[in-house]
């Protein structure tokens, strides 16, 4: 992008209404010959051209997970010279929790239009050598008391899995059907990493990564990238398609050292869903589509009892009856979620940028959304999820 002067902050007297204008995805799956820089610039344009504004009314970026300054070296790199910024990191669900935040700086005035942006080459960074995996998130602090025994990521949540199938009786096989739909909703996506269809055999049968989780309980790993772009209520008239609203947002956060979960069946979703719903005017029986952070098939499950579209301890029996897929009662992750469409590190972007697409009615045929009697969606929520359950950002936007 080439450089440009930012539009001044507006001064208002009042709260303004805030739009999702743009979304875009920068090149998903595998992605060999591109930089995160590069992404996070493929997907900026793409966004920027989505919505027709230009680039000058950007004066707000939020951006995290690259560089040493993560908002201030991408920002240079896009050519902006923004005068609100956010870095806010706090895993999986920074994207929602930064959309929160930009649209009450947005509503407040503080800025006109912010542009998050997100860009990885974490599956490519893998196969070249340039990175290795690694079993955690480090050692200190509150972490150097579990990290000593080998407890990753990975295993908090599977125990946490484990106690939801002890308390409530959920099932491998309730499990192992949350991927199943996921991947048929990535069947109709031509961008998902993988397409071909799988069973509750198939996701039982694979190989174990940490019980009770095989391997296709757990998100892939690929690059890409994407870009959502907000601005104020004035600059609608202007946008080239018609505006998706933020109708209400909720942050929370739980803990990091498991021995301060208060309870490994309830989620940080459980707060910052109530919140927005309360702040949107709406609740679960309102939203014809979700998209909720899936690294694992356990936090589909729960996030859908936390948010409310069922009971505690009921997500097993919701999810089996294929409440979840396109032309289900309540369909979950359209574009396959990162069990089957894309996870390249943070992925809670995505949720936002397939959450208005739906909501635009934009999804590719055989997946777009249709109500009972055949009308678009109207209401979507994208909640997201960082680290373990540690944290939560619910977003709840609305058509028309």
């Amino acid at each position: 992008m080439t450089s440009g002067t930012p539009g001044a902050s507006a001064v208002t007297t009042g709260r303004r209404k805030v739009a999702v204008v743009g979304v875009a995805l920068a090149d998903c799956g595998r992605v060999d010959e591109a930089t995160p820089y590069a992404l996070h610039a493929q997907a900026a344009r793409r966004a920027l051209a989505d919505s027709g504004l230009d680039r000058s009314v950007i004066d707000g970026l939020a951006s995290a997970g690259l560089g040493t300054l993560a908002p201030v070296e991408v920002a240079e790199y896009l050519g902006l010279r923004p005068t609100w910024t956010d870095s806010t990191s706090v895993g999986g669900s920074t994207w929602e929790v930064m959309a929160a935040h930009a649209a009450d700086a947005i509503a407040a005035g503080h800025a006109n239009a912010v542009l998050l942006v997100y860009g990885s080459t974490a599956r490519a960074d893998i196969k070249a050598g340039r990175r290795t995996s690694n079993l955690s998130f480090g050692a200190r602090g509150p972490l150097q008391f579990e990290v000593p025994y080998g407890h990753t990521l990975i295993a908090k949540y599977a125990m946490a899995a484990r106690r939801h199938m002890h308390e409530y009786g959920t099932t491998l096989e309730q499990l192992a059907n949350v991927a199943v739909q996921a991947r048929a909703n990535a069947a109709h996506n031509p961008d998902a990493m993988y397409r071909a269809p799988i069973t509750v055999d198939d996701v039982l049968g694979g190989p174990m990564i940490a019980d009770p989780f095989t391997k296709l309980h757990c998100c892939i790993r690929s690059d890409g990238g994407c870009a959502v772009l907000l601005a104020a209520e004035e600059y609608v008239p202007d946008t080239a398609k018609a505006p998706i609203w933020v109708l209400g947002s909720g942050t929370a956060v739980s803990h990091t050292s498991m021995s301060q979960w208060d309870d490994f069946t309830v989620s940080p979703a459980a707060a910052s869903g109530r919140a927005a719903f309360e702040r949107a005017g709406v609740g679960p029986d309102d939203v014809d589509v979700a998209e909720l952070y899936d690294a694992f098939t356990y936090m589909t499950l729960v996030t859908l009892e936390d948010l409310g579209f069922c009971g505690k301890g009921e997500g097993g029996a919701f999810a089996e009856k294929e409440r979840l897929t396109i032309g289900g009662e309540l369909p979950v992750n359209t574009d396959g979620g990162g069990l089957s469409a894309c996870h390249p590190g943070m992925r809670g972007l995505f949720l936002l940028v397939e959450a208005v697409r739906q909501l635009r009615g934009e999804a590719d045929e055989g997946r777009q959304v249709h109500k009972a009697d055949g009308r678009l969606p109207e209401i979507a929520v994208a909640s997201g999820t960082g680290g373990w359950f540690c944290s939560s950002g619910t977003v709840v936007l609305g058509r028309g």
